[in-house]
């Protein structure tokens, strides 16, 4: 950990107020926003410290984080509605039964924190080939690397994909 638990603790207590307030302008829900600020925080507990040599502007650190933590969330939420609504499309004889619908969203889940343990950049070209649908030189362009960068993002998440299989 690079920050000491004295200075982690005084920058929760100087910033988390700050923090919650932000993120409640931000999400409908103020529970929603105290369980983003929380992860915010446990992001900084688990920091590597070479990620993080000293923490100068803790909240410019703190609003990063939690804008990719705010891009998960809706993420998460766009795609728990788009099975919901494409569920609500079927007729209802192939309508799944509370458990079949209890193991997608199990499954759902466990992409979704798969995705959310991958580095961002492998994270963004993988949504970008899956769910856009975009190509590798455009993912290249909108990611600013090279086409052979993206191969390797996406080997590296499709190896992930694997291990949840397994």
């Amino acid at each position: 950990m690079a920050q000491s638990s004295d200075a982690i603790a005084g920058i929760y207590s100087s910033h988390h107020g700050w923090l919650l307030r932000w993120l409640r302008g931000k999400l409908p829900c103020a529970d929603q926003a105290a369980d983003l600020a929380h992860d915010t925080f446990i992001r900084l507990l688990s920091a590597p410290q070479t990620a993080m040599p000293a923490l100068r502007e803790p909240r410019a650190y703190l609003t990063t984080v939690a804008q990719r933590l705010l891009i998960d969330h809706y993420r998460r939420l766009s795609l728990e509605q788009a099975w919901l609504e494409a569920l609500a499309q079927q007729p209802e004889l192939l309508m799944q039964s509370p458990e079949e619908r209890l193991i997608i969203v199990q499954a759902l889940r466990r992409v979704d924190a798969m995705l959310d343990g991958l580095p961002d950049a492998v994270r963004s070209a993988f949504l970008m080939a899956h769910v856009d649908d975009l190509g590798y030189a455009e993912i290249a362009a909108r990611l600013g690397i090279s086409e052979r960068t993206v191969k390797r993002h996406l080997v590296q998440a499709f190896e992930q994909c694997i291990l949840l299989i397994l």
